[in-house]
């Protein structure tokens, strides 16, 4: 495109000449006002309309910079493995129905927690409950429910506890008065809540289900004796094994 200058500096010559030489001067001078008028008007049309045809410059548009979201925490699903074929049952305990096994080969998906130690899983048998003994969790935990235990289901009481052996417990007198104990029984139950531990008729520790051993260490002076028992229980009842007794020499 030309430079305004190069246009208008013909125009302004042609003006310079129809001024000395075409136009008449007058005495009063009227017509060189008028010529003068005329002459810059014309320039000034010429200048606006080389503003019209030249283009504006388009505006700088500001572009912000862009921002990353923040990353998805991921999430695992939670499985749980078992390290042998597991009994998994309708409760937490050995007096719920048993629902499936557990494959070792066959991880089985979380969908709940029973303190302390229960996982509520999905088979193809439907839920059930498995043992936190015996199982190997993995994945993300913070979104499982922790879920309440589905009543006991009507049933006798556990089968008696007995001794492992016919003299299942062993005992360890030292000076000065003082005694270890150990007891070992057979767990022929299967559907206790847990067992409980008598000594002299006290509650000295309550242990969970499948349990077959106790040691604790007493206070006992020589020919002072003390008597322990076995006790397996659920909603049912309770059966007691043979008492141990034991003296000190």
């Amino acid at each position: 495109m030309k430079n305004k200058w190069e246009i208008m500096w013909p125009v302004t010559v042609a003006m310079a000449v129809l001024i000395s030489c075409n136009i008449p001067f007058s005495a009063g001078g009227s017509s060189d006002v008028e010529m003068s008028t005329s002459a810059a008007l014309t320039v000034q049309a010429v200048l606006d309309a080389e503003s019209a045809a030249t283009p504006l410059a388009s505006p700088t548009r500001n572009i912000g910079t862009a921002t990353t979201a923040p990353a998805t925490p991921t999430f695992t699903q939670p499985m749980a493995s078992v390290g042998d074929v597991t009994n998994c049952r309708s409760g937490p305990g050995k007096n719920y129905e048993r629902v499936t096994q557990i494959l070792p080969t066959d991880p089985v998906k979380i969908v709940g927690f029973f303190p302390p130690n229960y996982w509520v899983v999905s088979t193809k048998d439907g839920e059930c409950w498995l043992s936190g003994e015996f199982t190997t969790p993995s994945g993300s935990f913070s979104a499982i429910p922790t879920v309440t235990a589905p009543p006991t289901p009507l049933g006798g009481a556990p089968e008696q506890p007995t001794l492992a052996k016919e003299n299942g417990w062993t005992f360890y007198c030292y000076f000065p008065g003082k005694a270890d104990i150990t007891i070992s029984w057979n767990d022929k139950a299967d559907n206790e809540t847990g067992y409980k531990i008598l000594r002299n008729g006290e509650v000295v520790a309550e242990l969970p289900v499948d349990s077959t051993f106790f040691g604790e260490t007493i206070d006992l002076t020589p020919g002072q004796s003390v008597e322990y028992i076995i006790r397996a229980y659920n909603t049912a009842g309770e059966t007691d094994s043979s008492p141990v007794k034991i003296t000190c020499p």
